[in-house]
């Protein structure tokens, strides 16, 4: 699979592509320019992954069981070819993982997930319950819910999470949420704060005018949170 990189030094960003998009959109939707100043002095290198939502999340036509084991693969690649490769091209020890939209989702799935692997989140606008309708964004899996949507669902799973040495990880993190007061995926993001909230996870909650789902708001938010 493709991926692009950028910055010379730093702390290094993987970053997850927008729904069914591409490891260019980033420097496409302008937050590679919005990142000049950071990225030029040498303090963050990005990663920009590609996406198989397609395959995937996103595919109708599969059943939802193969859906989520074309996920699960994804995440695989990810864990054992992009972040090792990260940490070879660069001996920063800081992992930073960051996205937009369903790229906050894979984003903040993945830190919940593997805790032990990174020291900073930034998820914009992102959905973090795959199994409800938000407005017009339909319930992912059609109804179906199993063990394995479960635990792909950080709405699901980190409420029920006890096991301190897997929490405090978590709550080492440095954890930023920012979504649009009018985004569909408001309440989700309001949901995942709460429980992050009551499993002693200190972080940041913030949210901006209107709905905020769109470049030119992520745009803004990197500089802010990134």
């Amino acid at each position: 699979m493709e991926l692009l990189v950028f910055g010379h030094a730093g702390a290094k960003v993987l970053v997850f592509p927008t729904r069914e998009g591409r490891f260019y959109d980033y420097e496409n939707f302008g937050l590679v320019d919005a990142l000049r100043e950071p990225l030029d002095g040498g303090y963050i290198r990005l990663f920009c992954v590609d996406g198989v939502d397609s395959e995937s999340l996103y595919c109708k036509s599969a059943p939802p069981w193969a859906r989520v084991e074309r996920h699960r693969q994804y995440e695989r690649y990810i864990l054992d070819e992009v972040i090792p490769f990260m940490r070879a091209e660069n001996g920063v020890p800081s992992l930073v993982v960051h996205g937009c939209s369903i790229g906050a989702y894979h984003a903040m799935s993945l830190a919940l997930r593997h805790p032990s692997l990174f020291c900073k989140v930034v998820a914009l606008s992102g959905r973090y319950d795959l199994t409800r309708q938000f407005g017009h964004f339909e319930d992912l899996f059609g109804g179906h819910y199993d063990r394995e949507v479960y635990f792909i669902t950080p709405n699901h799973f980190l409420p029920n999470l006890e096991d301190p040495d897997y929490l405090d990880p978590i709550r080492r993190m440095d954890i930023t949420l920012a979504v649009g007061e009018q985004d569909p995926f408001h309440e989700s993001n309001r949901a995942l704060s709460e429980a992050l909230g009551e499993k002693g996870v200190v972080h940041r909650f913030a949210i901006w005018p209107g709905e905020a789902h769109r470049a030119r708001y992520w745009r803004e938010m990197v500089r802010h949170y990134l």
